[in-house]
């Protein structure tokens, strides 16, 4: 019992945030899988655009789930910064994302609602979800620097110039 409890010391603060990624990417998947469905059957659009469209709403809930909740206690870089990057890598998982509904449709030949939804739905998210876990913690919000030591002083030289 005292090596779970010394694993969950050590990685409490990995499991929380993985917690609340999890909760915020529920959140987003379940606005993610509405909308694209919506997309879908109801507007008539492609399957990428729906896919492509439903992400990019589901990016914004994300966002601020994860700067003001997940990552809330870590370093602020500006708005701006964090935005942008945000969205680069949130660019990269539905790169991800696609990439599985595509092969799925076009490689595999399966085009309907369920082989939809498991190849964009499941494992694309899945696959995109790692990814974007990983690239939040390294680039969109860093882990505040540590106080390092003060910078040394150089003594004044006192004497005849």
């Amino acid at each position: 019992m005292s090596i779970v409890r010394a694993l969950y010391q050590r990685f409490s603060h990995l499991i929380h945030e993985v917690a609340k990624f999890g909760t915020v990417g529920a959140v987003a998947y379940v606005v993610q899988l509405t909308a694209t469905n919506t997309f879908w059957w109801f507007l008539g659009m492609s399957e990428l655009a729906g896919q492509a469209l439903g992400t990019l709403i589901a990016t914004v809930v994300a966002f601020l789930g994860n700067r003001f909740w997940t990552f809330g206690h870590r370093a602020r870089s500006g708005l701006g910064r964090e935005y942008a990057l945000f969205f680069l890598l949130n660019a990269v998982g539905l790169v991800i994302q696609l990439l599985c509904l595509e092969f799925t449709v076009s490689v595999l030949g399966l085009d309907g609602p369920l082989a939809r939804n498991i190849a964009g739905n499941v494992v694309g998210v899945g696959l995109g979800s790692l990814f974007r876990f990983w690239s939040y913690r390294k680039w969109v919000f860093r882990e505040a620097e540590p106080a390092g030591l003060p910078e040394p002083t150089t003594p004044r030289r006192e004497g005849r110039i």
